[in-house]
């Protein structure tokens, strides 16, 4: 099931996305699924007259994974961790599909990096492999965006990762898919920069999951970012983004100068 949060016109809802393509139907549901079974409420509106928003606001986290790509690893010049290279964006940095990533006069090297998004589903610590699929909600597209010239500076990542903006999300959540081989691909303004498969993740899914809920308590609504394939690049102003992960959708952003 495709999960979506949107916009008619009034508050936000959540519908499940149902439909051929080019002629999708979001039809709504009661409250957070997140935090209660699946509703219809019978309201139904075509896709096409909705604003997809994010489709998870993280109450908690968005954890993100870095350098779990060998070739990602290997074009920025870093060694492969032994284990997951773990980092925290703040909630405030999610926005969605259709919003535009803003470029702060802080760096002159703002770069895209297109990733499968996992939504965690229910309060959760120390995972056991096997049970990790109980805990996954679903997967959307993520883009974490990246100040590469604050993160060479700083040393540690929180300001080049952290800036409103810096994590769009959506366009929906998938809820049910086998993430262990899916293509990940990026655009800039139509021009392919990334391409890459999920299996060439250095730590999967379910080790990512495992790892860091040894060490942190994962709340509903909370993201991991699972890393990014080689082809990281700048990104300019007027520049539209677009990730795409297969079985899920495509994610696309349009990059702003701050007002």
């Amino acid at each position: 099931m495709r999960i979506a949060r949107f916009s008619a016109g009034g508050d936000p809802k959540f519908g499940a996305v149902e439909g051929e393509k080019g002629a999708e139907v979001v039809s709504v549901l009661e409250g957070d699924p997140l935090y209660r079974p699946v509703e219809f409420t019978g309201e139904r509106f075509p896709l096409s007259e909705v604003r997809l928003l994010a489709p998870v606001i993280p109450r908690s986290k968005v954890i993100g994974i870095g350098r779990n790509y060998a070739e990602h690893a290997a074009e920025l010049g870093n060694e492969v961790p032994a284990n997951p290279l773990v980092f925290l964006k703040p909630n405030t940095s999610v926005i969605g599909p259709g919003d535009g990533i803003v470029y702060p006069p802080e760096t002159s090297d703002l770069h895209y990096e297109g990733e499968l998004a996992v939504v965690i589903g229910r309060i959760c610590r120390h995972v056991p492999p096997e049970r990790v699929p109980e805990v996954i909600f679903g997967y959307t597209c993520g883009n974490d965006v990246t100040a590469r010239d604050l993160q060479r500076a700083d040393g540690q990542w929180a300001r080049a990762k952290g800036f409103d903006t810096f994590c769009p999300l959506g366009p929906w959540i998938e809820t049910e898919l086998d993430v262990s081989d899916l293509a990940i691909t990026t655009t800039v303004r139509g021009e392919v920069r990334q391409s890459g498969r999920t299996s060439q993740m250095i730590h999967d899914v379910v080790s990512l999951v495992t790892y860091v809920s040894s060490f942190m308590t994962l709340l509903p609504g909370d993201v991991i970012l699972t890393g990014t394939p080689a082809g990281v690049g700048p990104m300019e102003v007027g520049d539209e983004v677009s990730v795409t992960v297969e079985g899920i959708g495509t994610l696309t952003n349009r990059v702003i100068r701050r007002g």
